[in-house]
Order: structure tokens, then sequence, then C-alpha cells
């Protein structure tokens, strides 16, 4: 006869309530490494998919994903001319907040370099990438966009011509694949009425200066369209991806770019590195300490329920003790109903989390090595919660039975 499962029949009602209890609990220490792990992955996933061995960004900053960086569209060539160099394509990164069938739409807008770059790296749940240089998108299902669904960004409409999974940035929302051209219409897009102020100001400046009154042509082509005027250039872009030809040394070929003065490179793992410790290093942070916190909690409410039955079975613990029960066996009992309390827990944090994380707005990844952890971390606090439960039994005396 088990001791242990005939005292957990006995109090079976308080048993079970502290599993489903303890397996909340062990449910959400098991959701915060998934969303910890969930942000490095949505961090990281457009960096590793690009397959750009270099970012060439603002000279001084950490690149697109980290803070705003800028530079010219026709750094591109420049580039190209750098022994070792097989690729340099232009990047354009920027989130954008809009209004779709009556709902806010968040969403982030990446730009690819067609027609080299038609986004055939994106995995694709169906349609195609992208088949022209204007007005298609490839969108994440997080936007909720259908196959063929027509969205209005800037002055353009645009068509879903693919749909991808997973493809969501470090915040969280959805990635939205336009060309480069698209996304920079999206991004410096303008009111009408914000246009004719701009032109207006550029005319009031040029009158105010002698060009402007003995060259009238120059007040005319002010009023107009900004690419009728030759000395502003192209909008700028985000980085440039490169990508360095088999055999070639990376290090080179950084420190050779590195010497102009006017960008900053990043190899791909340090633009790793920069998003990991960078911008979603508080976070990491934080759920790392909520973790922590949620395991002692548990620790000490599986510590004070195990108290709490054995306080209830004192007089029969005495009297085990004045048959001649050894120790061990005492020991035995609380031990036993501690580890099976924390695999209860453990099970029940298990089957819940498979059923509600998937609802989450933020993706959870538990991976095989979280489980393994939690394993570990619960029979841990298994074994220090049943450690207060022992103490007690073992001081009782076997006259205890006669009082």
């Amino acid at each position: 006869m088990n001791l242990a499962a005939q005292d957990i029949r006995h109090n079976l009602g308080r048993f079970a309530l502290t599993a489903v209890g303890i397996g909340l609990l062990l449910m959400i220490v098991l959701g915060m490494s998934g969303i910890y792990r969930g942000m490095i992955d949505d961090a990281l996933i457009v960096v590793n998919r690009i397959g750009a061995d270099l970012w060439v960004v603002q000279r001084g900053t950490r690149g697109p994903f980290a803070e705003i960086s800028r530079v010219p569209a026709n750094l591109e060539h420049r580039l190209r001319a750098v022994p070792g160099v097989v690729s340099a394509r232009t990047f354009v990164s920027h989130s954008v907040q809009r209004e779709h069938q009556g709902k806010p739409l968040r969403m982030n807008v990446h730009g690819l370099a067609w027609p080299e770059d038609k986004g055939a790296w994106v995995t694709l749940t169906a349609g195609r990438p992208l088949g022209q240089g204007h007005y298609e998108m490839i969108a994440d299902a997080s936007l909720g966009l259908a196959l063929g669904e027509k969205m209005v960004l800037g002055k353009d409409t645009y068509t879903v011509v693919g749909v991808t999974k997973g493809m969501v940035s470090s915040g969280g929302d959805g990635i939205a694949f336009l060309t480069t051209q698209d996304a920079q219409a999206v991004q410096f897009d303008l009111s009408g009425e914000a246009i004719r102020l701009e032109r207006a100001a550029r005319v009031q400046r040029a009158v105010e200066q002698d060009i402007g009154q003995v060259q009238p042509l120059l007040l005319e082509r002010g009023g107009g369209l900004s690419s009728g005027i030759p000395a502003l250039a192209r909008p700028m872009v985000s980085a440039i991806t490169v990508r360095v030809a088999d055999g070639a040394d990376l290090a080179t070929v950084a420190a050779t770019i590195a010497g102009w003065p006017d960008v900053s490179v990043h190899t791909r793992d340090g633009q790793e590195e920069l998003l990991v410790y960078g911008m979603i290093d508080k976070a990491r942070r934080q759920i790392g300490l909520f973790r922590v916190l949620l395991i002692i909690i548990s620790t000490i409410i599986m510590a004070l329920i195990l108290y709490t039955l054995t306080l209830d079975k004192i007089h029969d613990i005495a009297m085990l003790k004045l048959m001649g029960a050894r120790n061990s066996m005492i020991v035995g009992l609380i031990m036993q109903q501690a580890l099976l309390l924390g695999a209860l827990g453990f099970g029940i944090a298990w089957y819940l989390g498979g059923w509600i994380f998937p609802k989450f707005p933020r993706r959870v990844l538990v991976t095989t090595e979280d489980l393994l952890g939690l394993a570990v971390v619960v029979v841990i606090i298994s074994i220090l919660s049943s450690l207060l439960g022992i103490w007690k039994a073992l001081r009782v005396e076997p006259n205890k039975v006669l009082s």
C-alpha cells in the first residue's frame, strides 16, 4: 500500500486545486520563455532570411532596425565596385498605421530592390512573389489581408499578390513587402495641401535671393514637381545590403567600406547582436525577472500546501512512528506527494499552454529545450518545497498520538 497515494485520495480536492494553481503558474513561466524566444526570432527573421553578409548604414547609426538610418540610393553603385562584393541592393524599412475596413491596421513596410529582389526568399503560404515594379505587395497573414485584396497606402492602391506567415518585425507588427520605390512613396507621402505649401515656400526662398530675381525660370521650376529640380536627389533609403563572393575575406571587404567617411558597416552577426542586446534587451531582462519571481512564488505555494497537509496528518505520522516506521518512510511520503504535485502541475502547464499560446497576439515559441528546462526546475522546486513539511514531520514525537 502506497501511503502517499492513500493520503492524496483522502485530500483529493485540496490536492487537485493546488495542482491546477501550480500548473497555471508554470504555464505563465513557460509562456514567458516562449514570448522571449518569439521576440528574438521575430527580431532576427528578416536579417536571417534576406541573406545579406553586410549592412551598410548611415555613419554612426546601428542599422535600419535599431534606429533611423539614411543613405543615398546610388550608394549601391559605389559598393558594387568594391573587390569581393557580388551584389548590393537598397533596403527600406519603416512602420505605418492606416485604417482598413474601418479598423486601425499597423504594419511594417519593407522595400525590395526590384527587379533584382522580387521577394523570392520570403516563404509564401499562398500567391506569388512580386511580378511588377509597382502596386503589388506581399503581406504577412497576421495583417488579415487576403490574397487579391486591395489596400490604399498613400495615394496608390496596392494588391496583395502573396501571403506569408511568421514575417513580423521586432515590435510584433506584420510585414508588408513592396518594391523600394513604392515603399518610399508610402514613406514620404504628403497631403495635397502640404505639397502646395512646400512649393510655395520654395518659390518664396528663390524670390528672396538674387538668383531668383535674375532667372525667373527658376521660380517656375521651384513651384513644380520636386523631380523637376535637378539639384534635388532621389529619396534616401534605410540601408544597402551587400553579399560577398564565396572565398572573399568578409573582414577585408567590411574594412574597405568602413573606411568611407559617410557610412558604417555591420556584419550579419553584428546586426543580430545589436537587435538582441539593443532593441529587446530591456524586455529580455524584464521577462527573466518575472520568470524568477514566478518560480519563487510557485515554490512558496507548494511548500505551504505540503506543510498544511503535513499538519493535517500529524496524528497519523505519530502513529506510524509509534508502530516503528522509519524516518525514510515518512520522508518518502512527503517527497512523493511533492513530486506528484509538481508533475501534475507541469502536465497542466504543457497542455493548457499548447491550447492558449497560439491565441496570443505575439508569437510564443516554446522549444523542447524550454520544456526540458522547466521539467528540471519543477523537480528542484518540488524537492525544495517538501523540505518544510519533512522538517515538521521529523520533529513529531511518537507520544503525540496519546495527546
